[in-house]
């Protein structure tokens, strides 16, 4: 590995407010280097790149950058077309394509020039099969981005970077909506990447893929940068006591004795304009005192299953037991009513209302309660005191219970869905995708409370598209796949993935 610095950090600061995002941050990345950037939420990952990429104007501090030469020379800040101009490219976690247009259609988006008479297709063609022959990443460039996987998905976002000829790549959570084996692809491309010079700074909180991957670990706490690690000095512990200042341990799943059955599903189908939206006579049960995992690649059919049992999706056949008891209206209140608690998805659009307070969205889903409102009436200091008692014990932090729920980070976001879940002690758990975004901590703690909720007698349906979260938590692992549910033989990390991946037979 190549030891000149391609990119400077130089004692980058960021205020919103009385919030301090970063604090005089530094860090240097060297040519054909991947450098591993990690912290809990909140800690200032995010800012520190949107400053790198132009979204943000640091307060102080500097960025350089090696040109041609190899010369360090200032970056404009506050500008992303002068971060692209000096060869800075960035793939979102969530993918950023237009789902209508081609691939290359995609790849060559925003690149030209709007007063060009024609597109010079053949040379851009020429370019972006060059980059795949010389990267190993491949993508069918003449179809529809609707159509691809998502795996292909996301090569198209890094040869749509690499296009415009970046030679320092930001990954943020690449591998979150991949199965084990496409990850394992993608690092090796990036691997190639590496080696043929490109510098690469990627985000994750799988510290699996951080330990076999990178190649330097910066740790971000509080805003602050509180270490540097080469990878090969690195193990777990190390890493978790640099993120959250002290050792997490490891959820333990103890061995018990199920009890009824708390959820069954009867050749459950739903009619969809595609295995996206689609579910085929699914037959599935929880019962007391278990967490069934449901793995798959993202758009197999998890949302809409998510949705029919929270009440947003009538299906068009088959039946839902909830504690013996058919479902025959499909509402959220009456699935609520039912003893299902909901983590959704989507915090954003499902979980909260973002115009209303955080003590109003903590109590939303218990309006009927007499400690909340008095005929019809809210009692604010209730709701207060309620809110200020779960926002200690679940520890959402923000401007206030008072301040809109808009106004909380993603990670706050879950924890206050978190809170209004496990507060209500509900029969059945619908956890879907309950840690995405989390960090160690939180993610840990999470873990905590649905090991909990089985501990006292609920069932859990867990959703996740991180592996090693099911693999730790749930009791009994099913693949989703297509619409339809597939039985995984173990808690096999390789079998689980080949099903994953459609090999079902």
């Amino acid at each position: 590995m190549n030891n000149d610095t391609v990119l400077s950090l130089n004692q980058l600061s960021k205020q919103f407010g009385t919030v301090i995002a970063n604090e005089s941050v530094s860090i240097d990345l060297k040519r054909g280097e991947i450098l591993s950037l990690l912290g809990e939420n909140g800690a200032g990952k995010t800012t520190l790149m949107n400053m790198l990429f132009g979204h943000y104007m640091p307060d102080s501090g500097s960025i350089d950058v090696a040109d041609a030469s190899g010369q360090l020379t200032p970056l404009t800040l506050g500008h992303p077309q002068a971060a692209l101009n000096v060869g800075i490219g960035m793939v979102h976690q969530h993918f950023t394509l237009a789902e209508n247009l081609s691939a290359i259609d995609n790849i060559l988006l925003g690149s030209e020039s709007l007063l060009a008479w024609r597109r010079s297709m053949h040379q851009a063609r020429e370019k972006i099969n060059a980059i795949m022959q010389r990267t190993g990443l491949s993508a069918p460039l003449d179809t529809i981005v609707g159509q691809l996987s998502v795996g292909e998905r996301q090569r198209v976002e890094i040869l749509k970077a690499l296009y415009r000829d970046a030679r320092i790549l930001v990954l943020d959570e690449p591998t979150a909506v991949l199965t084990p084996q496409e990850a394992d692809t993608l690092f090796a491309n990036i691997e190639i990447m590496a080696k043929d010079g490109l510098s690469v700074i990627f985000i994750s909180h799988k510290l699996r893929e951080v330990l076999a991957f990178s190649h330097r670990i910066a740790v971000l706490r509080h805003g602050k940068k509180v270490g540097e690690i080469a990878t090969k000095d690195a193990d777990e512990k190390i890493i978790s006591r640099l993120m959250v200042g002290a050792d997490t341990p490891p959820t333990a799943r103890e061995t018990m004795d199920t009890g009824a059955t708390v959820l069954q599903l009867i050749d459950l189908s739903v009619t969809g304009h595609s295995a996206r939206t689609s579910l085929e006579h699914i037959n599935l049960s929880v019962c007391a005192n278990e967490i069934v995992g449901i793995a798959g690649v993202s758009g197999n059919g998890q949302s809409t299953l998510a949705k029919v049992l929270s009440g947003l999706i009538t299906p068009t056949a088959g039946q839902v037991k909830i504690d013996g008891e058919k479902v025959s209206l499909f509402t959220p209140a009456n699935i609520l009513k039912a003893g299902v608690g909901r983590i959704p998805e989507d915090r954003h659009q499902d979980g909260v209302i973002g115009a209303m307070s955080v003590a109003e969205n903590l109590a939303i889903e218990n309006l009927d309660s007499d400690e909340i409102q008095t005929n019809g009436f809210l009692r604010h200091q209730q709701l207060k005191q309620n809110a200020q008692h779960l926002s200690q014990k679940y520890d959402i932090r923000g401007p206030g219970i008072e301040a809109p729920a808009r106004l909380l980070s993603g990670g706050n976001i879950q924890k206050l869905i978190l809170a209004r879940v496990f507060e209500a002690s509900p029969r059945l758990i619908l956890a879907n995708q309950p840690t995405r975004g989390l960090d160690m901590g939180a993610a840990s703690e999470v873990g905590k409370r649905l090991m909990q909720a089985r501990k006292r007698g609920a069932g859990v349906l867990l959703i996740s598209e991180d592996l090693d979260e099911l693999l730790a938590l749930a009791d009994r692992i099913v693949i989703m796949h297509d619409g339809d549910l597939h039985m995984a033989p173990s808690h096999d990390r390789g079998q689980i993935g080949l099903i994953m991946a459609g090999q079902t037979s």
